[in-house]
């Protein structure tokens, strides 16, 4: 599995982007798909999960009612909408593929190169 990262940038305090992850695995609709991210200085933290049909997701109290996860299964993509972006928000954001919850920590089998996301304040 190949997971290639893009739509990052620089955006004021308040302002929105759209991260999108293309998946190159053929098993893409059999296993959930993630959203974490690393600022400096500190360790990678998951952000939203989704599961293979969509129908469950899953957020860091950080980012609930201003982050959206969703996919695409058809295209092998996974989007990640993000709202009312804070200073904090700023990171390196990955994708992962065939996350799983382990208690209060997410694993995943496969990452990409990941993306920046800066907000300005």
């Amino acid at each position: 599995v190949q997971l290639q990262a893009f739509g990052g940038g620089l955006v004021p305090v308040g302002g929105f982007l759209r991260l999108s992850c293309a998946d190159s695995g053929r098993a893409f609709s059999t296993y959930a798909m993630g959203w974490f991210r690393q600022a400096p200085g500190k360790e990678r933290e998951f952000v939203a999960a989704i599961i293979w049909s969509g129908d469950r997701l899953t957020y860091a109290d950080s980012v609930k009612g201003r982050f959206t996860i969703s996919r695409d299964n058809a295209k092998n993509m996974v989007y990640l909408q993000m709202n009312s972006l804070k200073p904090e928000d700023t990171a390196r954001y990955y994708c992962a593929a065939d996350v799983k919850s382990y208690g209060s920590s997410w694993r995943a089998s496969s990452w990409g190169q990941g993306t920046q996301v800066t907000v300005s304040s």
